[in-house]
C-alpha cells in the first residue's frame, strides 16, 4: 500500500492552480440552460467539467486520507498480547521497510520545506520501531544518517513544530539510547532540545489546563507519564483523543483490550498503515460541502449533500463522539447543520468552547470554527452561546494583538480570515462577495499538522477551485448582460430624465446579483432591480420631488390604474413614474403568470399602494409637525422603507408556487415586517443627523421623545440595535425553520436576502456612498476571476 491512499487528487502546492488542459473560459460547459451549438472546445470543456463534478462528488461520499509514518511506527512497535517478543502487527513494520525514501527519511509525498521537525520526527519513530523488532537494519543506518545530517533543524525556529514536538523527539531520542542505537548527534542542539523539553514540561506541570495535551502527546512523557490518569480520556472506540501514536504507546505501557481493538479497526480500514487521526470520516466529508458552499458551486452537487447532512445529523442526535469529542467538527457540523435548516441546539457547543481552546493545544482554526458557529443565534433562550461569541470574538482579537496565531492548516492566511470574520459577521455578507473573496483566497494546500503532518482533497484541492472560477465566470457574464437590459430599461422608461431622483441603477442591479446569483433566476433578479430603482425614485419623489398635489395625482392613477398617462397626469414627473411603474408591474405580472399559472399582477399593485399610502402617511406628519408614537412610527415606517416591492413581487419568479393563502398567511407577513422593520432602523441609525437637520422622522429622536426625555442618544442607539439584533435572530429562524412553516424555502431565503443587504450596506454609512461598495459592486459584475500561474 502506497503512502497515500489515492494520489490523483493531491496537489503540489507549488503548481500552478491550473496546468489541467480541460481549464477554459467556456462558461456555456455549466448547466445554464442556454442552447448553443457544440463546438469540439466546448465538448472538450463540458467532459473536464462533468469529471470534475464526479470526483467531488466521490469525496461528498467517501473522505480520503492520507496515511501517516510517524503514528504507523507507533502502531508497529506494539507488542503481541501473546508475546512482549514479537510485534502485533508485523505487516506495519514491513510497510516501514518498503516505503522508506531515497534520501533514509520517512517524508510524506506532501513534505514541505517548513517541515523537517515532522520529517525528522516520523523517520526517528521508524527507526524505533525498526530496531526494537531486529529488522531492517540496511534501513536503520540510512534513516540514522538522515537524522545527522538534519539534525540541526530540530531547533530552527523558521521549521514549523508539529504539535508537542518539542517532548516528544527529545524523548524518542533517550529511546533510542535505551535500544543502543548509536546516534551522532551535534551535542549543542541535542542540549538545546533537552533544555527546551524540560522548560516545556516545568510549564505544562504549572498548569491545569495542560493534561489533556501532555495526555495527547502521552508517547513523549516516558517514565513520568502517569498512565492511568492517560486512560481517562479513551473514548469509546477504545482511542486516546482518535490518535494511533497516543493509542499504540497507551497499550505499550498498559495493556488494554479497547485499544487493541481501535488499532485493529484502523487498520481494518487503511490496510498496512494508519493515519494521523481516525475516525477522521465525518469532519472531512463536512468540511468538503464548506468548501462547496463557501465558494458558491453546492448547488450542483444538492442531493449529495443533503444525504450527508441527514447522515450527520443522526450522528448528531445519537450524540456521535466523533462529532462532540472534537471541537472542530462539532462548531463545523452545528455551523453547517443550522443553516441548512436541521432543528439542533446549542446546548453541547457552549459545553466545548470554554475547553476547545486552552492550554497546549491551541489552534486558532479552531477558535475561528468556533467563533462562527456561535454567531448562528436564533432563539431567544441562547444567550449561552452569545456569551461564548462575545467571549471568542475577546480572546480572537486578543491572538491577533499578540502577532503570533497559529493555525493546523499549512500555507493558511489565518489573521487575514480572523479579522475578516471580526469585521464581517455572517449576517452583513452576501453570497457573491463572500464566493469571490474565498476563491481569490483558496488556499488549495490540503495538508495540516497535529503530531505529525497529514493530507486529504476533502480539505482543499483544485477541483474545488476549477469548478466556482468558471461558475463564478460564466454568472458574471450574464449579469453583465442583465446590468445593461436594466440600464436600457432605466432609459427607456425616461427615469433617467427625472432630475431629483438619485441614480443608482448599477447598485440596484448588484443587492440582486450579489445574492441571488444563479442563472434560473433572471427574472426575479430583474424584477427586483427594476424595483429597486422605482422604490428609489418614488421615495425620493416624495421627499424632495413632488408637490402634495403631485403625490395625491400618482396616488390616484395607481388606485385607477388604466388612466392614460399621456393625458391625465398633471406634470411630466408624475407622468414618468406612473407610466414606468404601470409598465413594469405589467410586464412582471406576465411573468409570475407563467410560473404560478395564476393573475398576480392586482397583488404587486396593492404592494405598491400600500407604499405609497404609508408615505403620504410621513409627508402628512412631516406637514403638520406631527409627532407620531413609537410604535405608529414603526408600524408605517417599515413599509415606507420600500421593501415590499422589491422583494415580494420577486417571490413568485424564483421557482415555487405561492398560493393567495400563503402570501396571505402570518408566517409571509411575519418575515415581511421583520426585515423591514430592521432595515428601517438600520437606515435610522445611520441617518439621524442628516434627518434630523431636514425635519425628517427617525426613530432614534422619536425614542428619546416616547421615553420622556430621560434617554440619551447614545442609549437610544443601543436600544434599537438590541431590537435590531433580536428581528435579525427571529428572522433567520424563521427562514431556516422547516417544522410548521408554509413558505417554500427558496421564497423564505429572499427575505434573508434583503436583511444581509442592509447589513452591509448600512454597516459604514446610509448606503450608496462607500468606496467600499463600488468596489465589491465591480468585483461581482464586471471584473473577472483571472487565476495566476505560480
Amino acid at each position: 500500500m502506497s503512502l497515500l491512499l489515492r494520489t490523483p487528487l493531491f496537489f503540489s502546492p507549488n503548481e500552478s492552480h491550473f496546468k489541467n488542459p480541460c481549464f477554459s473560459h467556456v462558461s456555456a460547459s455549466l448547466d445554464t440552460g442556454i442552447q448553443r451549438a457544440p463546438s469540439s472546445k466546448m465538448a472538450s470543456s463540458l467532459q473536464c467539467i462533468e469529471e470534475t463534478k464526479a470526483r467531488i462528488v466521490k469525496l461528498i461520499h467517501k473522505a480520503e486520507l492520507s496515511v501517516s509514518t510517524y503514528d504507523t511506527a507507533w502502531v508497529a512497535m506494539v507488542p503481541s498480547p501473546n508475546s512482549s517478543n514479537e510485534p502485533c502487527f508485523p505487516d506495519c513494520l514491513a510497510w516501514l521497510l518498503e516505503n522508506q525514501c531515497y534520501d533514509g527519511s520517512w517524508a510524506c509525498p506532501h513534505h514541505h520545506s517548513f517541515l523537517k521537525k515532522d520529517v525528522l520526527s516520523s523517520t526517528l519513530a521508524c527507526i524505533l520501531a525498526l530496531k526494537k523488532w531486529g529488522v531492517g537494519e540496511e534501513q536503520i543506518n540510512n534513516g540514522a544518517r538522515f537524522i545527522e545530517v538534519n539534525f540541526a533543524s530540530a531547533t530552527e525556529k523558521s521549521q514549523i513544530s508539529p504539535t508537542g514536538f518539542d517532548i516528544i523527539f527529545p524523548t524518542m531520542l533517550d529511546y533510542a539510547r535505551d535500544l543502543f542505537l548509536d546516534l551522532r548527534l551535534e551535542p549543542t542542539t541535542f542540549d538545546d532540545l533537552i533544555f527546551k523539553r524540560d522548560l516545556e514540561l516545568k510549564r505544562c506541570y504549572q498548569s491545569q489546563e495542560s493534561e489533556p495535551y501532555l495526555a495527547y502527546v502521552a508517547e513523549g512523557m516516558g517514565k513520568l507519564q502517569d498512565w492511568e490518569s492517560v486512560m481517562k480520556y479513551q473514548r469509546k472506540n477504545g482511542s486516546l483523543f482518535n490518535s494511533p501514536s497516543t493509542t499504540a504507546a497507551a497499550f505499550i505501557a498498559l495493556p488494554n483490550s479497547g485499544c487493541l481493538n481501535y488499532l485493529h479497526s484502523a487498520l481494518k480500514k487503511f490496510g498496512n498503515a494508519v493515519p494521523a487521526a481516525f475516525p477522521l470520516d465525518l469532519y472531512s466529508r463536512l468540511r468538503t460541502v464548506d468548501n462547496l458552499e463557501s465558494l458558491g458551486i453546492s448547488r450542483y452537487f444538492q442531493k449529495e449533500i443533503q444525504h450527508m447532512l441527514d447522515e450527520t445529523y443522526r450522528c448528531w442526535l445519537q450524540g456521535s463522539e466523533e462529532i462532540f469529542m472534537d471541537a472542530s467538527t462539532c462548531a463545523l457540523a452545528f455551523r453547517t447543520l443550522r443553516m441548512n435548516g436541521y432543528k439542533v441546539t446549542s446546548d453541547s457547543i457552549t459545553k466545548l468552547i470554554p475547553d476547545s481552546f486552552c492550554g497546549n493545544m491551541k489552534d486558532i482554526g479552531t477558535a475561528l470554527e468556533l467563533y462562527r458557529a456561535s454567531e448562528f443565534m436564533i432563539y431567544p433562550h441562547e444567550r449561552d452561546l452569545e456569551q461564548q461569541n462575545l467571549r471568542l470574538k475577546d480572546l480572537l482579537e486578543q491572538e491577533l494583538s499578540s502577532g503570533f496565531i497559529h493555525s493546523s492548516q499549512l500555507g493558511r492566511n489565518i489573521d487575514s480570515e480572523v479579522n475578516h470574520a471580526l469585521d464581517y459577521p455572517f449576517y452583513a455578507i452576501m453570497d457573491r462577495v463572500a464566493n469571490r473573496r474565498n476563491i481569490e483566497h483558496y488556499n488549495f494546500d490540503n495538508t495540516r499538522i497535529m503530531k505529525t503532518s497529514y493530507c486529504s482533497p476533502n480539505f482543499a484541492n483544485k477541483d474545488f477551485l476549477f469548478l466556482s472560477v468558471e461558475d463564478f465566470n460564466h454568472c458574471q457574464a450574464m449579469h453583465r448582460e442583465e446590468l445593461a437590459e436594466h440600464e436600457r430599461w432605466v432609459t427607456e422608461n425616461r427615469l433617467d430624465e427625472l432630475k431629483f431622483a438619485r441614480q443608482r441603477s448599477a447598485y440596484s442591479y448588484f443587492s440582486a446579483a450579489a445574492t441571488f446569483f444563479t442563472p434560473e433566476l433572471s427574472d426575479a433578479r430583474m424584477s427586483w432591480a427594476k424595483n429597486v430603482v422605482l422604490a428609489t425614485v418614488v421615495d425620493d419623489f416624495f421627499d424632495v420631488g413632488g408637490s402634495v398635489e403631485e403625490l395625491k395625482q400618482l396616488i390616484q392613477l395607481v388606485e385607477t390604474w388604466d388612466a392614460d398617462a399621456s393625458t391625465e397626469c398633471s406634470s411630466q414627473n408624475v407622468q414618468i413614474i406612473f407610466s414606468a411603474l404601470r409598465r413594469t408591474i405589467s410586464e412582471i405580472g406576465d411573468k409570475a403568470f407563467k410560473l404560478q399559472e395564476r393573475s398576480v399582477t392586482n397583488h404587486i399593485i396593492e404592494i405598491w399602494l400600500g407604499l405609497l399610502y404609508s408615505m403620504m402617511k410621513e409627508a402628512e406628519w412631516t406637514a403638520d409637525n406631527h409627532v407620531p408614537t413609537m410604535d405608529d412610527y414603526i408600524s408605517n415606517a417599515y413599509v415606507s422603507f420600500a421593501l415590499g416591492p422589491v422583494v415580494l413581487p420577486s417571490l413568485y419568479l424564483v421557482g415555487p408556487k405561492l398560493s393567495e393563502e400563503m402570501v396571505c398567511h402570518s408566517e409571509y407577513r411575519t418575515l415581511f415586517r421583520l426585515m423591514s422593520t430592521s432595515g428601517r432602523l438600520l437606515n435610522d441609525i445611520q441617518t439621524c443627523e442628516r434627518e434630523l437637520k431636514v425635519g425628517k422622522l427617525n426613530a432614534i429622536p422619536l425614542y428619546m421623545i416616547n421615553s420622556g426625555g430621560d434617554t440619551s442618544k447614545d442609549a437610544a442607539t443601543r436600544e434599537m440595535k438590541s431590537l435590531i439584533g433580536w428581528q435579525r435572530r427571529e428572522l433567520l429562524r424563521l427562514v431556516l425553520e422547516r417544522e410548521g412553516s408554509v413558505l417554500p424555502e427558496p421564497c423564505k431565503e429572499l427575505f434573508w436576502h434583503m436583511s444581509t443587504v442592509l447589513h452591509l450596506f448600512y454597516q459604514k454609512d446610509d448606503g450608496f456612498t462607500s468606496k467600499d461598495l463600488i468596489k465589491v459592486v465591480n468585483e461581482v459584475i464586471h471584473q473577472p476571476i483571472v487565476v495566476k500561474e505560480f
